[in-house]
Order: C-alpha cells, then sequence, then structure tokens
C-alpha cells in the first residue's frame, strides 16, 4: 500500500470510528430511557444491564453506521481542501477519482460488514433484548420494607417493622403475618431481629429475638370456644420462601420465530409459507364466494356444455312471473344469495389482512437486510465529493451538512417502510425509496467535483450578490439622470 494510501485511510478512519461511537452512545441514551422503567427497581446485576445494553446498542448499527460514514468522508475530504492538501495533490498529478479509490475500496468493505451485521448480528440482537426484557418482566421488583406501615409486597406476607437502625441494620418492634398455610391466624412478634437476604434471593431470613408466636387454627365446632397457641422463644428464624424475585434466564430460541430475528434465509422459508397460506385462503374464498352466487363448481362454468341453452330472448322476460308466490321465492333467494356473498367478503378481507400484512412485513424486512449496505456506500458518495466542494473540515459545517442529508434518508427511509407495511406501495420500493431518493444527489455531486465545482462556496455567492446590488443601484442612477 503506497504512503499516500496510507495517509488518505487514517484520515477516515479516525473521523470514523469517532463519529460511530459518539451517534451509537448517544442513541443508547435514548434507548435506555426507553426501558428504564422496566430494569430499575428489580435488583438486576450489572452484568445483566450491560447484556441488555449491549444487545441494544446492536440494534442500533443501521442508524449510526450510515451516519458516520456520512460525516467521515464530509470531514475527511472538507479537511483536505481546507487545508490545501487536496490542491497540493491535484498540483502533483494525483486526480480526485485516484484521492477516492481507497477510500471507495474501504467504504465497500463497510458496506459488506453492514450487510452481515444486518443479517446474522442484529437479528441475535434482537432475540436476546425480547429474551431479556420477558426475563426482566417476569422479576419482581426488589423488596423494600418501610418503617411504620404494614407491608404486604411479598405474597401470603404481611409485616410492620416499627423502627430500623440505619447503622446496623436491626429492626424493632416486628409484627409478621403468615397466610400461607390457610389453615389459620399465625402471628410472629419479636422485639428485634435482622432482616437477611440469600445470595440467590430465594429466600427472606428474619432473625428475631424475644418474641411470641401465635398460631389460631381453623376448627369448625358448634360451640363458641377457639384454640390458640402461644410460644415464647429467645431467638427464632423465620425463613420466608421468595418466588420471582431473582432474575432468571430463560431458553431466548423461543423468540427465534419473531420477524426482527431472523436472517435473509428464514425470512425466505417464513415468506413461502405464508405465500402458500395467502394462495390457498384466496382459493377457498372464491370458490366459496361462487357456490353462494348459484353456480356449481365446476360443470356450469364450463362453456362447452351450456352451448346448448344459448339463443336469443327477451331479458324483460325474466323479470316475469307466473304469480306473486313464485316472485317471492326468486326475491328471498337472491337476497339470501346476496347476504352470503357480503359474509364471504367480509370474511375475505379479515383473512386477507391476517395473512397479507405479515406476508408485507416479511417482505419488508427481507429487503431491509440490504438497505443499510447501500446506504453506507451513498452515504460515502455523498459526503466525499460534498467535502472537497465545500472544502470545510473540523466539527462545524460537517455536522450541519451531515445531519441534513441524514435526516432526508431517515423521514423517507421510515415512510417508506411505514408504506410497504400499510400495503399503499410494494415492499421493495418502500423498502428502497431512500437510496432511490439519495442515489441521484451523490451522483451529481460526485460528477460536481471532479468538474472544480464551486457548487457551494460561499465566497461566489457574496460576490454574485454584491454585483446585483451594484447592477440595480446603477439602473436606479441612471434613471434619475
Amino acid at each position: 500500500m503506497k504512503k499516500i494510501d496510507q495517509f488518505i485511510l487514517k484520515s477516515f478512519l479516525g473521523p470514523f470510528i469517532l463519529t460511530f461511537l459518539i451517534v451509537t452512545f448517544a442513541l443508547l441514551l435514548q434507548f435506555l430511557w426507553l426501558y428504564i422503567d422496566e430494569l430499575v427497581g428489580k435488583g438486576l446485576g450489572f452484568g445483566v444491564i450491560a447484556e441488555f445494553l449491549g444487545w441494544g446498542a446492536a440494534t442500533l448499527i443501521p442508524l449510526a453506521l450510515p451516519l458516520a460514514t456520512l460525516f467521515a468522508s464530509i470531514m475527511t475530504m472538507g479537511g483536505f481542501g481546507e487545508n490545501s492538501e487536496l490542491l497540493a495533490l491535484k498540483a502533483a498529478g494525483i486526480s480526485l477519482q485516484r484521492i477516492l479509490a481507497p477510500l471507495i475500496v474501504l467504504s465497500f468493505i463497510i458496506s459488506i460488514g453492514a450487510f452481515f451485521a444486518s443479517n446474522n448480528l442484529i437479528p441475535v440482537a434482537y432475540n436476546k433484548i425480547y429474551a431479556l426484557r420477558d426475563d426482566i418482566g417476569k422479576t419482581k421488583e426488589e423488596i423494600r420494607i418501610p418503617t411504620g406501615m404494614f407491608y404486604d409486597g411479598i405474597d401470603g406476607y404481611v409485616i410492620r417493622i416499627n423502627q430500623r437502625d440505619k447503622k446496623t441494620g436491626n429492626i424493632y418492634g416486628v409484627m409478621v403475618y403468615d397466610h400461607t398455610s390457610q389453615t389459620g391466624n399465625n402471628l410472629t412478634v419479636a422485639d428485634s431481629g435482622s432482616i437477611k437476604l440469600t445470595a440467590d434471593k430465594a429466600n427472606l431470613i428474619f432473625t428475631l429475638y424475644s418474641g411470641y408466636s401465635y398460631q389460631e387454627p381453623f376448627h369448625f365446632r358448634g360451640d363458641t370456644s377457639y384454640t390458640m397457641q402461644k410460644i415464647g422463644f429467645d431467638k427464632q428464624d423465620l425463613i420466608i420462601s421468595l418466588k420471582d424475585y431473582a432474575f432468571k434466564r430463560s431458553d431466548a430460541s423461543r423468540f427465534s420465530k419473531e420477524i426482527m430475528s431472523q436472517n435473509i434465509k428464514q425470512l425466505s422459508y417464513l415468506k413461502d409459507s405464508l405465500d402458500s397460506a395467502y394462495t390457498i385462503i384466496k382459493g377457498r374464498q372464491l370458490q366459496d364466494l361462487i357456490m353462494a352466487g348459484g353456480f356449481s363448481v365446476p360443470t356450469q362454468l364450463d362453456l362447452s356444455k351450456t352451448k346448448k341453452f344459448k339463443g336469443e330472448f327477451n331479458a324483460d322476460s325474466l323479470l316475469k312471473f307466473k304469480n306473486l308466490y313464485d316472485e317471492q321465492i326468486v326475491l328471498e333467494g337472491a337476497l339470501s344469495a346476496s347476504l352470503e356473498a357480503t359474509t364471504i367478503l367480509d370474511n375475505y378481507q379479515f383473512d386477507e389482512y391476517r395473512y397479507s400484512h405479515p406476508l408485507r412485513k416479511v417482505q419488508v424486512e427481507r429487503f431491509r437486510k440490504f438497505t443499510l449496505s447501500f446506504a453506507c456506500f451513498i452515504f460515502f458518495f455523498i459526503g466525499a465529493p460534498l467535502g472537497a466542494i465545500i472544502r470545510k473540515g473540523g466539527l462545524g459545517t460537517p455536522v450541519v451538512i451531515s445531519m441534513f442529508f441524514f435526516i432526508i434518508y431517515w423521514v423517507i427511509d421510515i415512510s417508506g417502510k411505514k408504506l410497504a407495511n400499510d400495503g399503499v406501495i410494494s415492499p421493495a420500493i418502500g423498502t428502497f425509496i431512500s437510496t432511490f431518493v439519495l442515489l441521484p444527489m451523490g451522483a451529481y455531486l460526485t460528477w460536481k467535483s471532479t468538474q472544480d465545482s464551486s457548487l457551494f462556496n460561499a465566497e461566489i455567492y457574496k460576490n454574485l450578490f454584491k454585483r446585483i446590488i451594484r447592477l440595480n443601484f446603477k439602473k436606479e442612477n441612471y434613471g434619475e439622470t
């Protein structure tokens, strides 16, 4: 590799990696804010939260990678132009196409990596997130027993603590009502004690001192007398079994059938299955509709068997009946057939939506596996020529221009996806419409940059504006004289 290629690649990789990390971090904060209510108060370990955020960061690649490519390309070529490095390279006889050659190869490699990320990494990330969210949702909130009030947050128990020493952790004035056995009232009262949660969060241990245990079993007797047991103790360990308070992992494969958790091969197989089911449903509904119209399938639809019935007749004769009874029978039959056909059509609309909507979503997600690669490649051919034209590096102008183009891409992409899922446009058009819009723009900017265009040179527009003002001023003076 030549030194000039190394220099250009190093100039690009720095902003690219930095931008990718910054954008991913910013989007990850939004992701965390979205699910913060599901994470807090569950006593989750750092490893679980870090894993959840790590897989969440993987799902943000489709947003972070194109923006990083666009920003890095503008910043690199803009920095070359601002520091006169681009001018020096051209003066040495190196064309813009030769300068962009190593970056084109690198952007192509990034696009290939983006495809594998979309097809292999992101489905796994969504599968893990679905499983983690389900497991976290099943985990109950941490036990926090307040003082001075009855706490019923543990199933089958009501607990009251009068005081708690914050330094030692000891508790005073303890009352524990046990309703788990359903054989009567069981109450434990103690002057003091302590609380300890086992490491696996499976049991809550009360170590109580100087107290009594009261038991009032239910007895169905004829008289009004009841028995009660009172047992005093100096020390007693009361173990309360906890359920679903500890985070437990389950098999993540149960979410492998979700559309977002599948790769291209799996989505293609799912599409074929939905296509077959959709075709069967349409055929069945069509047959029912034909039968509701009074046809017999298939004999009366065979024209060769109806030739002998052909002939000229007066159409008005169809409305003539021998008596009122025959007319009533025909009208009732027509009304019944029309109502049956209406019901069949309503069922068809329901079945059509039930099968076609998932089918469209599968097709959209299958095409979106490729859009990330195209977006990265096209954004490079927008950013690099644009940077060579504006000749501005740093974090000012490149950031503004990058966000402008990215917002256009993002809005069109989201709108196209929604329209495709709703069946307004085809899945292919809805998925690739954002790249179709940006592709001519990238081709135009690439052509203008090779022509050494000053399309975005502010000085040219300032001089043009000054000339217009001078011309108007001369016309006004000439008109006055």
